[in-house]
């Protein structure tokens, strides 16, 4: 059995462009793993192994590689850094313990790098920062350490300080140790010489020491009153664990700088990882859940090869050799040839071929244990999210959440061959990724494709095109409307059919009112004397439920309503369940129309990014686009500006914002909430509906 202290599952996880893949790569290198280093800008990176990834320099979904360093095994996970594929950074961070923060010394905290940092936060995940491209124009380390503070409401610990900057920046002193590391002009990391401080700089290191010392120091008592008291400094050993039990705790963050793309700093983040993240079995392990509520049981999932297994399925992929599923063993033994039991399903699988990742490369193992991350080969009907445990123990993991897509297309194969085709392929990438959801119209028969923004579904489509040779006629991209109503209503509905034999009964005296806003549908029967019967109250609710789905301005789901019924009647023959579900069905349509209905529309967190010459021609064009300014702020290279933007306005808003910013205009969105749609937008859009039902 392996040292369990020896293990870090780490993930990288920034902003796009700050330089996670280029990091990852130069890990690989400095541990041995690869011989050559890929860049990104030549598509030529170890872990963006897609086609699509390679052509467009960005990482589309996360990869896991395994090394070495020190003596301790590290299992990395690079992630996407584009708000379309936030789910890959979301379920990864779900199975680590530890994590690298990168961050671009020029771009500081960039807005996804909030977003991942706020995932970070909920899936309390200790992380160490790496302040990265400090060769470039513009990058200042401490400016960035300022934004961490100010932007995240997080707490950088500085470790390591820059030697000159930009075109000067050569290499970093190490704060603890007092200790130049200054690399040549090769480029190699290996070259590199430990020299004394440069003389401008001993102030700035002592300050920064001092700082460190007594941040480290709040997490020992005795330590830190010896300190004050006796002035005794701590042993480096002593001020290490200190760091690492902070680290662990989110008391701070410790941070380093360098170039990642020139080799100068990385190996000091390694040791980093070594020395201040946790292993598998000093992070809080795993809750159990109840299977049917998804509330907690109080049991946990322990750390420890000798416990029952217990694995989740974090990420399924399918290449060359069969579908991958990549698990997460948190407790138990699995080995090549065992049965497991899935305990979403209720069903077992054998695991049969089992293999550790390099990337796209992998080579076969007999067994994993508690701490790994592995992958294996053809399992039959595992999804993300799924727990896999010993048949003997049956258990589940809290599952993963995943967002709801905001956004549509309808797709139509170019030639009738392919439909089979597209239906297998689609199978295959909706197991891949949960927020990507495929619906099939009934009236119209076409394919709806919904993801979480333009970029994700224009690379499904590449996908489709490429990987899986179909060809696909695409509609333009639809939003994802929603109904509620604004006005409360009391009304009664009577459903009654007789013809020959029994005949069926049910009337119905219901309240309808809007509800709290993301309260979804609620159902109350406060039926006294037994006018309508207990065991017919499931199925008023059923009927109304089920009409939900539909409504009635231009047929979209409906949010957020409150029926209560609250008397009726019933005949002794011919009343049944299906009689009631019918009568509250034809009080939906017969209400609905009559309690003010009301269209709404997805609303978009925006972040937009100009050079300040552009701030008033981007505000102008966002209010243009129906936006709500919430925040402006200044950078040394140029404004953010944070707005709510209706989804309908934002299609292809990338061109038009590199138009106006001359291509140095940078955007994210993420999805925030429904609000109501101004008449004329309404008006549109319903007519719009009635003009796509008319057509089928």
């Amino acid at each position: 059995m392996t040292d369990l202290s020896k293990y870090r599952n780490i993930g990288i996880f920034a902003h796009v462009d700050a330089g996670k893949t280029t990091t990852t790569e130069r890990i690989l290198k400095l541990t041995g793993k690869i011989h050559k280093t890929g860049e990104v800008h030549d598509g030529e990176s170890t872990t963006d192994f897609m086609e699509q990834e390679a052509e467009r320099g960005i990482t589309i979904q996360s990869a896991a590689v395994s090394c070495f360093w020190n003596d301790h095994r590290l299992n990395v996970i690079d992630t996407p850094g584009h708000v379309d594929f936030t789910v890959e950074v979301y379920r990864s961070l779900k199975v680590l313990d530890g994590g690298i923060g990168v961050f671009c010394g020029s771009g500081g905290v960039e807005p996804q790098s909030e977003t991942n940092w706020r995932y970070a936060n909920e899936s309390e995940v200790a992380r160490i920062i790496f302040v990265n491209k400090l060769d470039r124009i513009g990058a200042d380390f401490l400016r960035v350490v300022g934004q961490v503070e100010k932007v995240l409401g997080a707490n950088p610990l500085v470790m390591t300080l820059p030697i000159g900057r930009e075109d000067t920046f050569s290499g970093v002193v190490d704060v603890l140790t007092k200790q130049a590391y200054v690399w040549d002009e090769t480029g190699l990391p290996e070259n590199y010489e430990i020299k004394d401080i440069p003389e401008d700089m001993v102030d700035q290191v002592e300050e920064y020491r001092e700082k460190l010392i007594e941040t480290a120091l709040e997490q020992d008592e005795d330590l830190m009153m010896e300190y004050l008291e006796e002035g005794v400094e701590p042993s480096i050993d002593q001020i290490k664990a200190c760091i690492r039990k902070g680290t662990r705790d989110l008391a701070f963050f410790p941070t380093f700088c360098g170039s990642a793309f020139k080799n100068k700093g990385m190996q000091l983040v390694l040791d980093a990882v070594v020395d201040y993240l946790p292993a598998p079995t000093e992070v809080d392990p795993q809750p159990l859940t109840d299977k049917e509520t998804g509330e907690p049981t109080g049991e946990v999932a322990t750390v420890s090869a000798d416990e029952p297994l217990r694995a989740l399925a974090f990420k399924i992929m399918d290449d060359r050799f069969g579908a991958l599923t990549f698990i997460r063993v948190y407790s138990g033994v699995m080995k090549k040839g065992d049965t497991v039991l899935n305990s979403y399903t209720g069903k077992t699988e054998r695991i049969g071929r089992m293999v550790e990742m390099q990337a796209d490369e992998r080579t076969e193992l007999d067994s994993a244990q508690a701490g790994d991350i592995i992958a294996v080969v053809g399992m039959k009907n595992v999804q993300t999210g799924h727990t896999l445990c010993d048949p003997k123990h049956e258990c589940t993991l809290e599952p993963m959440i995943f967002p709801e897509p905001v956004i549509s297309i309808a797709v139509t194969p170019k030639d009738k061959g392919s439909t089979e085709k597209m239906g297998v392929a689609i199978g295959k990438m909706v197991a891949e990724d949960p927020s990507f959801v495929v619906e099939t119209d009934q009236e119209s028969g076409e394919t709806i494709l919904k993801g979480m923004g333009e970029l994700h579904l224009d690379i499904k489509v590449d996908i489709l095109k490429r990987t899986y040779g179909v060809e696909l006629e695409v509609g333009k991209p639809q939003v994802a409307y929603r109904e509620t109503i604004t006005a409360p209503l009391e009304d009664s509905y009577t459903h009654k059919k007789q013809s020959g034999g029994s005949g069926q009964f049910g009337k119905i005296d219901y309240r309808i009112k809007p509800g709290e806003v993301g309260s979804g549908f609620k159902f109350e029967s406060t039926v006294v004397g037994g006018n309508v019967p207990k065991e017919f109250w499931p199925a008023v609710e059923a009927g109304f439920k089920r009409m939900m789905e539909e409504g009635p301005l231009a047929g979209y789901p409906v949010l957020d309503v409150e029926v209560e019924l609250f008397d009726g009647n019933y005949h002794p023959v011919d009343s049944s369940a299906v009689a009631f579900e019918i009568a509250a069905r034809g009080a939906f349509r017969q209400s609905m129309p009559k309690a003010g209905p009301q269209l709404l529309e997805p609303i978009m967190k925006v972040d937009v990014f100009t050079p300040e010459d552009n701030v008033g021609d981007v505000i102008g064009d966002l209010n243009r686009r129906r936006g709500m300014i919430k925040d402006q702020e200044a950078g040394t290279t140029g404004v953010r500006i944070k707005a709510d933007v209706p989804l309908s306005e934002m299609f292809g808003y990338i061109g038009h914002l590199r138009t106006i910013t001359s291509g140095r205009g940078q955007f994210s969105m993420e999805f925030s909430h429904y609000a109501p749609c101004p008449a004329n937008v309404a008006e549109e859009v319903i007519a719009e509906a009635k003009a796509r039902k008319e057509a089928k």
